[in-house]
């Protein structure tokens, strides 16, 4: 079975060689970057309780945390939208590989970004996804999470070079994005596995995922 890093390789050698040089070198120091400085601190940790939030799904219909804990644990995967080629990977991923093996464990999963409730149900349509899509407009929930910054100028120039231009994309006048991350959160809201991928063009794989539903206290 094909991983998600060797798809993710397979892209960035492709962007690397179709885009311009100048563009290409903006993003490769960008991702170099993140491997550099690693996660920041402050990141919610396994043992924390995630606070109770609302976000509009892709109809924009409100969706709360609780609702989606009431009869198990939650897989969170928070991603930069559906204009970033490597969440695209990851997210059909989960939906055909690891989606099927969650009845198992009574778990519920849900896709998170900064994108609009409009945007996300195209993302929704475009990767066939039915699992939930949430827009967290401002990165407000990423934010109280520990995952949200904002891009560097030169990076968000760069996208716009290119026809992408986040605060058009996103739910708000704000290009604030999440870092990439999976958590999996208990019915009292309990954080029972965190990770958090600097570099976006790293995601956590569908047998990490596997691994510590395995391990959860409750399955």
């Amino acid at each position: 079975m094909t991983t998600i890093a060797l798809q993710a390789a397979e892209i960035s050698a492709a962007t690397a060689t179709h885009l311009p040089a100048d563009l290409a070198q903006v993003f490769a120091d960008e991702q170099q970057g993140w491997r550099e400085q690693g996660e920041p601190a402050g990141i919610i940790a396994v043992g924390d309780r995630l606070a109770d939030f609302t976000l509009p799904d892709a109809t924009g219909s409100p969706v709360t945390l609780t609702e989606l804990i009431a009869e198990g644990p939650a897989v969170i995967v928070f991603y930069r939208g559906g204009w970033c080629p490597y969440c695209n990977i990851a997210l059909r991923a989960y939906q055909t590989e690891l989606l099927p093996q969650l009845d198992r464990y009574a778990a519920r999963l849900v896709a998170i970004s900064p994108q609009s409730p409009d945007k996300s149900l195209s993302t929704a349509e475009k990767a066939e996804l039915s699992f939930t899509v949430l827009s967290d407009a401002g990165a407000n929930v990423a934010s109280k999470v520990g995952i949200a910054f904002q891009p560097a100028e030169e990076v968000l120039a760069a996208q716009r070079t290119l026809g992408l231009d986040l605060k058009q994309v996103n739910d708000s006048d704000a290009p604030e994005l999440p870092m990439p991350t999976v958590l999996i959160v208990d019915t009292d809201r309990t954080v029972r596995f965190v990770d958090t991928r600097a570099d976006y063009t790293s995601r956590t794989e569908v047998a990490e995922i596997i691994d510590a539903l395995d391990r959860f206290p409750h399955a």
